[in-house]
């Protein structure tokens, strides 16, 4: 499966002038639907999802989002937080003039997802893959917080980007790859990306942007809006790094929440399930 040939999209900045990112956009009159990869990932993450959602006439765009994929890979930790990946997300919709969206998000891109769900009324309806509200998240207990480590670990400059390289990988392969068999493509694409210059720092830096050692842990319940469009969370029996809890938890701070467990996969769930993803989101927008 292929995706349309990218385009380059440059979009205006919060944290500096613009930013240019590389997207897929099928293109067409139907309902426009966005898929936001997470990490290491870039949007061919979704080429089934892509493939499938197009052939049933919805509008597919497909962005690699900034530090990742073909996008720009801004130096400074600064250009990576929440505020500057939502501006991206939405410029990228007026340059491809879409109004309204529906919004699929995994990992990062899942999180990313959350933020826009909350703050923008453009988006119509919005699927979780693996990462729950950032709330149920917070408070999902000690079990997350400690599959959570590497969160705290990847907040030391110099240290992640000289252990994980180390012997072809070896360590990303142990940890997150486990759960591939040998000939999926995905485990090479993703450290193919990361060994270019600067590509490895830039993804980390979503992390160092956004995710405050200080409050990792909280001592109060944080206060966040009601999401009131329809949402669908999807969590994987073999995630390495997610409870269940902490998607099944998502309902309490939505009024429209369905949850969906995929069974026999780690963590990448588009790639893993892909068919079954397809599935679920071609329901889910049908709905």
């Amino acid at each position: 499966m292929a995706l349309p040939a990218p385009q380059r999209i440059t979009v205006p900045g919060t944290t500096r002038d613009e930013t240019t990112l590389s997207v897929h956009d099928t293109g067409g009159e139907g309902p426009a639907v966005l898929l936001l990869h997470g990490w290491p990932d870039r949007a061919t993450l979704w080429a089934h999802q892509v493939d499938a959602l197009a052939a049933a006439g919805y509008r597919v765009v497909a962005p690699d989002l900034r530090g990742f994929g073909d996008s720009d890979r801004p130096e400074e930790v600064e250009h990576y937080r929440m505020a500057a990946l939502r501006g991206d997300v939405l410029g990228v919709a007026d340059a491809l003039g879409i109004d309204r969206f529906a919004l699929a998000g995994h990992d990062w891109g899942s999180a990313l997802g959350w933020a826009l769900a909350m703050s923008s009324d453009r988006v119509t309806r919005y699927a979780a893959f693996s990462v729950g509200h950032p709330a149920a998240f917070a408070t999902a207990g000690f079990r997350q917080k400690a599959m959570s480590w590497y969160m705290l670990w990847f907040q030391f400059p110099g240290v992640a980007e000289k252990v994980l390289p180390a012997d072809d990988w070896q360590f990303l392969r142990a940890w997150a790859h486990a759960s591939f068999p040998e000939a999926h493509p995905l485990p090479a694409r993703q450290i193919a990306d990361l060994s270019r210059p600067g590509a490895l720092t830039a993804s980390l830096n979503w992390y160092r942007a956004n995710v405050d050692p200080a409050t990792f842990v909280p001592t109060e319940v944080p206060q966040v809006p009601t999401i009131s469009i329809p949402v669908l969370g999807v969590w994987s029996g073999g995630d390495m790094a997610l409870t269940e809890g902490q998607m099944r938890r998502s309902s309490e701070v939505c009024t429209d929440f369905r949850f969906e467990q995929v069974d026999g996969v780690g963590h990448w769930i588009p790639a893993e399930a892909p068919e079954r993803v397809s599935e679920l989101l071609l329901d889910f927008l049908g709905s």
